[in-house]
């Protein structure tokens, strides 16, 4: 699609609204609303901004920013009304001498994808996104879920499943393609997964289904939440996300008829680099303080650096190969989680699995125990590390790791663990009904 057919699809539409749309270093979403009749100049000279209080974003001496819309993201968001009809284009950030900004999320992937195709693979990626629906239970919110489903439970009469329909025919709507949805372990918890797509366009659609689950939850009375452990004791909320490359010719390069596990050397090799990587990568793809609430031995979440095809304990999990299809050859990375930045987390693990074919490194065996059942000598036994517990780890792993960092580029990784720290010294200094429930009696 060209700047003339999208303006003419526009007209036809009826569009009144257009919001240009990019994520701050965090992944929050960031909007500027211009009137449709002001699209034309937008995509001529683009639209400036002011960068100095977006996070990670400028200094005050060098706020101007400029958005250019990437007009192939076009969609128009069907939950608006017709007679105030929405659509929206994500944008790319320049600086205004005409360069990317470095800090650009997006422009970050970009980058890190240019260097897989400077190698010959484009890296594709499907997340399976889950995430809570609660009750609005007055003010604040709590986390009340408003139903009592379990794992793929079913019942034509349960508000969930007609929450689920709604969200399907949404993201429908908007050029997805939604390959399954069902309820999740936990009380009101749920799933949804696209099909896998280039990771540029699957980074996009992240953010496009954050905010689509909750514009629907609303819609419902409901709140959706992406936090990753909102309720102690129960699954969490996580990011699985399956990874392949596949050659410019469209082979998936992961693929060997011959193998075990129908997995190429290079697959091996790009295993072994986020394996390699994984605890600096940790603060990436988890990075929030909550995101090791989750990350803690037991409810399906992945603790150890191990894979596996069956351990769902494992960090990198091999699905089952389907006979015939070449295309479902893949590793699914367990530890990211719905919080994260999706383009900064998608960059970072692209970089650490190109790392490990640079270097051509070997896994160790699979490890297809339940490695939650491991003692500390079994683990150092079979040389199995665990992920960083707290935030504060994960940054720190991160300040040693060169190839995460480069990943980020300067700029961002500056601005992120900046923010990530203040972050988790605000948090180290609460006072929570944890503590005074243990202490303020007893000391």
């Amino acid at each position: 699609m060209d700047t003339k057919e999208l303006l003419q699809r526009v007209k036809d539409e009826r569009v009144q609204f257009i919001s240009l749309q990019f994520t701050d270093i965090l992944g929050t979403l960031k909007s500027v609303t211009i009137p449709a009749a002001q699209l034309a100049d937008a995509l001529d000279r683009g639209v400036w901004f002011d960068g100095s209080s977006i996070e990670g974003f400028a200094r005050i001496c060098e706020s101007d920013m400029v958005l250019r819309p990437d007009i192939s993201t076009y969609c128009v968001l069907p939950w608006e009304p017709p007679e105030r009809r929405r659509a929206r284009i994500i944008c790319d950030v320049y600086r205004p001498d005409g360069q990317p900004f470095p800090g650009d999320p997006r422009y970050i992937l970009k980058k890190a994808l240019a260097q897989a195709r400077d190698m010959g693979y484009i890296y594709n990626t499907g997340p399976e996104m889950e995430f809570f629906l609660f009750k609005r239970d007055g003010q604040p919110l709590r986390p009340v879920p408003h139903d009592v489903g379990g794992y793929f439970d079913f019942s034509p009469r349960d508000l969930a499943s007609a929450v689920r329909g709604d969200i399907i025919t949404a993201l429908q709507a908007m050029d997805m393609q939604v390959e399954m949805a069902h309820h999740e372990v936990a009380t009101g918890q749920h799933e949804i997964d696209i099909r896998f797509t280039e990771a540029l366009t699957s980074a996009d659609n992240v953010i496009t289904m954050r905010y689509t689950i909750k514009a629907i939850a609303a819609a419902h009375d409901l709140y959706a939440t992406f936090m990753p452990k909102p309720i102690f004791g129960i699954n969490g909320s996580g990011m699985h996300t399956h990874q392949s490359l596949f050659t410019l010719e469209g082979e998936n390069a992961f693929f060997d008829a011959h193998d075990r596990y129908h997995l190429s050397p290079l697959a091996y090799h790009f295993i072994a680099g986020q394996m390699s990587h994984a605890r600096a990568l940790a603060a990436v793809v988890a990075p929030t303080v909550n995101s090791y609430k989750r990350l803690t031995p037991g409810y399906e979440a992945p603790v150890y650096v191990c894979w596996a095809r069956v351990n769902r304990s494992a960090l990198i999990r091999i699905p089952s190969y389907l006979p015939g299809h070449s295309t479902s050859a893949r590793a699914e990375l367990r530890c990211p989680d719905p919080s994260a930045n999706p383009y900064l987390a998608f960059a970072a693990m692209l970089m650490a699995g190109l790392d490990g074919i640079r270097r051509q490194l070997e896994p160790p065996p699979p490890v297809e125990e339940d490695v939650y059942h491991f003692d500390d000598s079994r683990l150092r036994e079979q040389h199995i590390i665990t992920l960083p517990g707290t935030l504060e780890e994960a940054l720190n792993e991160l300040d040693r790791d060169e190839v995460i960092q480069q990943a980020l580029g300067e700029h961002a990784y500056q601005a992120f663990t900046r923010a990530k720290r203040t972050e988790w010294d605000e948090y180290r200094i609460q006072v929570t009904d944890w503590e005074l429930n243990r202490y303020l009696e007893t000391l």
